[in-house]
């Protein structure tokens, strides 16, 4: 059963030119009750942009055009702005900003941080009853009982990170939003952050969680499927082992080959960057949008771009067959080892 469906959504934002930027466009997508799912691509594909999107809370210069969003069966699109604030966020779904670490007030002790948190979801609760709420879930954290009486600039980079963690899930939302939580991070603290978001869906303090990132080999370790994005677009789809270990796609193909991956099988392929840039999101692109940086594209110009299948659950949009697809990247991975 899907906790999270996202139908035809298109959000956009505005410049001040009045300029549309159409940063997500008609994208389509489920999350299953009680699985993971990672969100990957390069800088200003529309990660983020979807994330704050299906959250159904929006502040110009970002706008709604169209589409859905379901959480547990409700439909938010139909709600207004200050329902969704005190009824929706914080409990349906919630999220770790990809700035986490700059989120808390300076001014505020973190226990009345917690306390304004609660306050707006107008949840009837007194002071005692919010401490010791709190205090269970830092506890959960690793996080010391004093954090709660200090203020944010009295913790390490590390601490604040885990306690925006336990004030974004202290209400056990349906759906967490984890928005590179790691991106910030010494690898040690990378791991503490990633092992406390499974700790916490383990013992049902979340139910479900969308995380993003640059890296698809992180994924990996933290998400059932995994999503690519490539200018406002979903264009690959698929378990985490598949798409890391087997892409399809040549966009997520790119962003595998241009990174060092040390997981076993994937160790020793040749290092390709992607040339050029992604497309300007103020044109509506029609067709294939990654068709100018496509190492493959003399191959398929005068096909049909469709939404193809490879595999159960598996999904990409390209103009050339699954068999074809991999021939080419074959033959690219013969040539790049014998010119080495």
């Amino acid at each position: 059963m899907a906790i999270l469906e996202v139908k035809n959504l298109t959000t956009f934002y505005k410049t001040r030119m009045n300029e549309k930027v159409c940063s997500v466009d008609n994208v389509s997508f489920s999350l299953e009750d009680g699985k993971s799912l990672g969100i990957a691509g390069e800088s200003g594909c529309g990660k983020s942009t979807l994330a704050m999107s299906f959250m159904g809370y929006y502040f110009p210069p970002l706008f709604y055009e169209s589409g859905n969003i379901i959480i547990d069966g409700k439909d938010i699109t139909s709600l207004e702005a200050d329902v969704i604030r005190t009824t929706v966020l914080g409990t349906d779904i919630a999220y770790i900003p990809q700035a986490a670490m700059n989120a808390l007030n300076p001014t505020r002790k973190i226990i009345r941080f917690i306390e304004d948190v609660i306050r707006a979801h107008k949840l009837d609760l007194s002071k005692k009853d919010i401490y010791n709420l709190a205090r269970e879930r830092f506890e959960v954290l690793n996080l010391p009982e004093k954090v709660l009486n200090q203020y944010a600039v009295e913790l390490s980079g590390g601490m604040k990170q885990r306690t925006v963690i336990a004030i974004s899930t202290i209400l056990k939302p349906k759906v967490l939003i984890a928005d590179e939580p790691s991106s910030a991070l010494d690898v040690s603290s990378q791991k503490i952050v990633i092992k406390l978001l499974r700790q916490l869906m383990e013992k049902g303090f979340i139910r479900s969680m969308v995380f993003i990132t640059h890296e698809l080999p992180l994924l990996y370790n933290v998400t059932d499927d995994i999503m690519v994005m490539y200018a406002g677009e979903i264009v690959e789809r698929g378990t985490a082992k598949e798409m890391v270990f087997d892409p399809v796609m040549p966009y997520s193909k790119g962003l595998m080959n241009s990174i060092i991956v040390p997981e076993e099988g994937t160790r020793g392929h040749v290092l390709h960057a992607i040339p050029g840039a992604p497309p300007n999101l103020k044109i509506r692109h029609e067709g294939c949008r990654f068709q100018e940086r496509c190492r493959y594209k003399n191959e398929c110009q005068d096909l049909p771009l469709e939404e193809k299948s490879a595999g159960e659950g598996r999904k990409y949009k390209c103009r050339l067959s699954e068999q074809r697809l991999r021939e080419l990247f074959k033959k690219l991975e013969s040539e790049s080892k014998a010119a080495v």
